[in-house]
């Protein structure tokens, strides 16, 4: 097996992992005996992609998320071909995991909550929806530069961005879902159909990655101090 596809298919299980815990989480948050509304889904996100990113980053760099690969790409951190090679992993093991909840799920349950698809609330606006996925999505990625990506950085696995993830659903769930994620969007929207809004979860996520590897590449980090993640082949 070549190191890429290994590399990939870590992305794609580990991406598979937080996307169908995440669905589940939305599906059965009615059930008879849950009752943990927002929060328990906002737990149950940060757990999920917080145990993925720590299980896979040493092989793949834990990234699960094409808006932090696009972010390491435009940081000169990956090259082209293994964030190519990422995103289809990453978009395929998150419609994975939403088949898997459909197929799981008493359909009424999966019906009614959509998948844990994410949508736009009644009264928010399509601009201001792409502005909070993008300022969630910046503070995801600054936390995956800031403590994975850094050399200098405390070696705290994924449980530092997990807790971005936690304060982003608490904030943003109600509005846009916050996805922070394209992945985390493409996956139950796939096994819906449902595509409303899309550009929502792809330029939002995508504009917030871009800011954050520009900042760091400019501004803030030292080329020393910055780590050749698993993602990008040594030779």
């Amino acid at each position: 097996m070549t190191s890429l596809l290994r590399r990939s298919l870590a992305e794609a299980v580990g991406t598979f992992g937080f996307v169908f815990i995440g669905c589940a989480a939305v599906v059965a948050k009615n059930a008879p005996g849950a009752g943990y509304g927002l929060l328990g889904i906002a737990w149950a996100h940060a757990i999920a992609l917080s145990i993925m990113i720590t299980a896979t980053m040493a092989i793949s760099g834990g990234h699960l998320n094409p808006a932090v690969t696009v972010g390491l790409l435009a940081a000169r951190r990956t090259d082209l071909r293994t964030a190519v090679a990422y995103i289809v992993a990453q978009l395929a093991g998150a419609a994975a995991g939403a088949f898997g909840v459909k197929l799981l799920f008493p359909i009424t349950a999966a019906r009614s909550a959509s998948l844990g698809a994410p949508a736009l609330a009644g009264n928010v606006q399509l601009t201001q929806g792409i502005g909070l996925e993008a300022v969630l999505t910046f503070f995801l990625v600054s936390m995956v530069f800031g403590t994975i990506v850094n050399l200098e950085a405390p070696k705290v696995g994924g449980f530092a961005v997990g807790l971005v993830v936690l304060c982003g659903v608490l904030v943003g769930g109600p509005l846009t879902g916050a996805a922070m994620n394209p992945a985390r969007w493409f996956g139950p929207a796939a096994a819906t159909g449902m595509w409303d809004n899309w550009y929502v979860w792809i330029i939002g996520p995508l504009l917030g990655a871009g800011i954050v590897a520009i900042a760091y590449r400019y501004l803030f980090a030292e080329e020393a101090s910055l780590a050749r993640t698993p993602a990008e082949p040594t030779a």
